[in-house]
């Protein structure tokens, strides 16, 4: 392990000085005063506030309320122990519906299984959906549930969606898709719920997680758990080590937001359209510095979707931390702006593109990088060199190695300094789905187990339906056969 990758190393100690931190603060909120959620009004006093009483009620809309006691410096707040709702309990529970996510849950209920489907958004799909992403990347050599996906998106898509084979999508169709296929396969999903918290027992094995949502503060328990939030969520409150970007300062690949546009004839425009070839990239840059248009992102790409919508993806945000929701807020700030600017600069062209305009831009921004959870195996950059083949592989991924630029100097594009070594076809192992620090928990998507470098290979979606699948059959068997997950051979799991 190299020196930068130490200094981005988090998890034991940041468990210490959390445990620190709650002492120091209980002694300090001593003494302190009493403060509920009834204070909405300054001439509402803390003392006269009564205790929790109601319960919860979906259809009246009481709500548990919150109680606590605030330090006499008014800096911390330590709330007040209360009971939390049991909300459900599975045999398997999959945070968050990405592609990874969806993957797992169906995989884990076909397998026979009970799930429970967690996600934060108000659909399925994740990046592909909320995010608008519309092209999935290393999909085409992948079997089972994603080559299902594929065919679905192609055959209730556009022409374009079937000519790609179902790679490039209709964001709208692929929300129905997914909750469709997970309907059908008995998940039962949440949506609108955040992940805020996981318990273990005294064997270290998680056994269940705590949400907030519209109905409040909840809690799901479960045999297994599946971390498919992208950012290792679930993973980092149960307490696994982790690893954050690359170097000192933990420097993570740029976040982007895409976008919907209409208002220009395909025929018009087709030599900037990405999939009439590896050009458009450059021709429509050119086209917009020309006109004095500089995006953040130099490689500007713009995809037909069907009938006269497009997606469009050319920003990129630098050095923005993805567990920082302010940084985040203003990073989507920023790039809903340029989007926008950017539009506006291109109608001002005239001609085909002088009706252009914004259908609608991500409610979510795209993250690439988040938490890499510390698994029983990592994958790392010589993996890729040498085109690792492992025997407990769940799928080879083929995608190179692509670090975005890492800071808004240089060509703002990619770092092709993370290539020198090269990369060939490669194994991705079961056991970097597993877990290390703690038992019944598997991860698929992004945070699994790797270095910087192999990250940015494995990180992208066509690779986070095969994982996805993988983790959750291996959780369903692991709990059939009352196992931990990492006690299982997935050479056997696969056969079964």
């Amino acid at each position: 392990m190299r020196l930068s990758d130490k200094q981005c190393f988090h998890g034991d100690l940041n468990m210490i000085n959390s445990a620190n931190s709650r002492r120091s603060f209980i002694q300090t909120a001593v003494g302190g005063w009493v403060v509920s959620a009834s204070l909405t009004s300054p001439d509402t006093r803390a003392d006269q506030a009564p205790q929790a009483a109601r319960t919860a009620n979906p259809i009246s809309g009481d709500i548990l309320r919150t109680s606590g006691r605030l330090s006499e410096d008014g800096r911390y707040l330590l709330e007040q122990e209360r009971p939390i709702p049991i909300a459900g309990t599975t045999d398997v529970l999959v945070c968050g519906a990405g592609p990874a996510g969806v993957a797992a849950a169906l995989a884990a209920a076909r397998a026979g299984a009970s799930v429970q489907l967690i996600e934060v958004a108000g659909c399925l799909g994740g990046v592909w959906t909320a995010g608008l992403l519309t092209k999935i990347l290393d999909a085409e050599n992948k079997s089972g549930i994603m080559a299902e996906m594929l065919q679905e998106f192609s055959d209730r898509g556009s022409e374009v969606a079937h000519q790609t084979g179902g790679t490039v999508y209709d964001p709208e169709v692929a929300k129905l898709v997914l909750e469709e296929m997970c309907v059908d396969a008995g998940v039962r999903i949440r949506l609108h719920t955040r992940l805020v918290g996981a318990v273990t027992d005294e064997r270290n094995c998680v056994v269940a997680v705590l949400t907030e949502s519209r109905s409040g503060r909840e809690a799901w328990q479960a045999g297994r758990f599946v971390d498919c939030t992208g950012d290792g969520d679930l993973a980092a409150h149960a307490g696994c080590r982790f690893d954050v970007g690359v170097g000192a300062e933990c420097t993570c690949q740029p976040m982007s937001m895409l976008a919907l546009l209409t208002g220009v004839d395909p025929q018009d425009i087709g030599p900037y359209i990405r999939e009439s070839g590896s050009g458009a990239k450059t021709r429509l840059l050119n086209l917009m510095e020309d006109h004095g248009i500089s995006p953040s992102y130099r490689a500007p790409t713009l995809r037909h979707l069907h009938s006269g919508i497009y997606s469009l993806m050319t920003n990129h945000e630098y050095g923005v931390s993805a567990f920082d929701a302010d940084a985040v807020t203003e990073a989507t700030l920023r790039a809903r702006r340029e989007i926008h600017e950017i539009v506006n600069g291109l109608r001002k062209i005239g001609g085909p593109w002088k009706n252009l305009s914004v259908v609608a831009t991500a409610e979510q921004i795209g993250i690439r990088e988040g938490r890499r959870i510390r698994g029983r195996y990592a994958i790392t950059a010589e993996d890729l060199a040498t085109g690792l083949r492992h025997k407990q592989a769940v799928c080879t991924a083929s995608f190179p190695i692509d670090v975005h630029a890492l800071s808004e100097h240089g060509n703002k594009e990619v770092d092709r300094d993370f290539r020198k070594n090269g990369s060939r076809p490669y194994d991705i192992p079961y056991p970097a789905l597993v877990a290390a620090d703690v038992d019944g928990l598997l991860m698929a998507g992004r945070c699994i187990s790797g270095d910087f470098i192999a990250h940015s290979s494995y990180r992208v979606t066509g690779n986070s339906v095969a994982m996805g699948e993988a983790a959750g059959r291996a959780a369903a068997v692991s709990v059939q056969q009352n196992v931990m997950p990492h006690e299982l051979d997935w050479s056997t799991v696969k056969s079964l």
